[in-house]
């Protein structure tokens, strides 16, 4: 592949490009249809009908009721939303969630928030038994992510959530990366908050949603015009949010194939990766979402890999594209057991709707020469 080529783009999980089909059903909003929802004339009326359709869209796909959607503006939002909003004096989470739970939970304990950070095995997963052990007359919320976002592996959300059930305390899932890629049924898997994220179905950025089952008593972040049933006051974001629901309309049709497709594709890319001497796997070899692989390169660290496949036009990551930034070892990896500096030598390959099986041939034949090419000027010893 010359340098002039197409630039290859691995990094599905961080973000994902909008779908040609979102874009076309966005247009009309950033123009002739630009009306504010709490209008009461024909531009604000008909603005209001979209909202309402999306709202049953987006609740279709996890089988949820429209007036069960909150519109929200990010994933983080959404979660900071479901954490906030439940006002209580402990909750309970794992210690892989996304970094916006973290620090969320971080914050509410300067609060006075008790939070009990539950461990995984080396795959990833919660015991649901610690779950349940952990549950205390006072637990308010349990808040495990459906699928981690650096290694794929999915969790048992259906025993939490009835878990969480039969002891009468609410269940949070984020599943920001589960949404869309794979099936989600709110009823059968006993959940009473779910967090999901447009940007990373196809959708835009600045839209996202937090399903609130009916019931739930939830307090609002913002305070205003009383918009999204009085959750999340703004004027919404509507050529957004009438894409995040053609995203959804979009993966409710496509998602048994491309999921099939995709796990073809993953599962080509394992098996071959783990050719390469010192090449290790994180997660779970099949219970994990069909587009995310996670890999750590004994003596090597997952940045210069990173960097050196950049110069080949081909983009991966090392880990959450939210926290890349910062040069600590991922939390997430060393909560699975992972020593630092194995944490470091960590690569995540997330593939999408646009990668092609040559795309993957090209970058198994690229990646063991940079692996090997790194190792003998690594200060690690091989």
């Amino acid at each position: 592949m010359s340098k002039k080529s197409k630039k290859i783009y691995f990094d599905y999980a961080a973000t994902t490009p909008v779908d040609p089909r979102v874009i076309k059903a966005m247009l009309p909003y950033f123009g002739e249809k630009f009306g504010n929802t709490m209008s009461i004339h024909s531009f604000g009326q008909d603005a209001k009908i979209a909202l309402e359709k999306s709202r049953e869209v987006a609740a279709d796909l996890i089988g949820a009721k429209p007036n069960e959607i909150i519109f929200t503006g990010s994933a983080t939002e959404s979660n900071n939303l479901a954490l906030k909003g439940v006002k209580g004096k402990h909750i309970i989470i794992s210690q892989i969630e996304h970094p916006c739970i973290m620090e969320t939970a971080n914050w509410l304990e300067k609060q006075g928030v008790e939070v009990t950070r539950l461990p995984v095995n080396k795959y990833g997963q919660v015991n649901p038994l610690d779950i349940q052990k952990a549950i205390r007359k006072d637990t308010i919320l349990v808040s495990i992510i459906h699928a981690s976002n650096e290694i794929g592996t999915i969790q048992l959300i259906e025993k939490i959530g009835r878990i969480c059930r039969q002891r009468g305390v609410y269940f949070h899932t984020d599943a920001a990366q589960s949404f869309g890629k794979i099936p989600i049924d709110v009823n059968k898997m006993n959940i009473d908050l779910l967090t999901a994220s447009s940007h990373k179905i196809y959708g835009p950025k600045g839209a996202a949603c937090l399903f609130v089952r009916e019931g739930v008593k939830i307090e609002p972040l913002l305070h205003g015009g009383g918009q999204e049933m009085g959750l999340r006051s703004s004027t919404v974001n509507l050529p957004a949010i009438v894409g995040f629901a053609k995203a959804c309309e979009i993966a409710k049709k496509e998602m048994k194939k491309e999921s099939q497709r995709l796990t073809k594709l993953r599962d080509k890319l394992i098996k071959s990766v783990l050719k390469i001497k010192n090449s290790h796997l994180a997660g779970y070899p099949e219970k994990r979402l069909p587009n995310i692989a996670n890999f750590w390169f004994s003596f090597i660290e997952g940045e210069s890999i990173v960097l050196q496949l950049d110069l080949l036009r081909i983009a991966v990551s090392t880990g959450s594209a939210c926290s890349s930034l910062k040069l600590e070892p991922s939390y997430v990896l060393l909560a699975i057991g992972l020593k630092p500096q194995e944490a470091h030598g960590s690569l995540r390959i997330s593939l999408g709707r646009w990668t092609k099986e040559k795309d993957i041939d090209y970058f198994l034949k690229v990646l063991p020469k940079i692996v090997k090419k790194l190792r003998e000027i690594s200060p690690y010893g091989k």
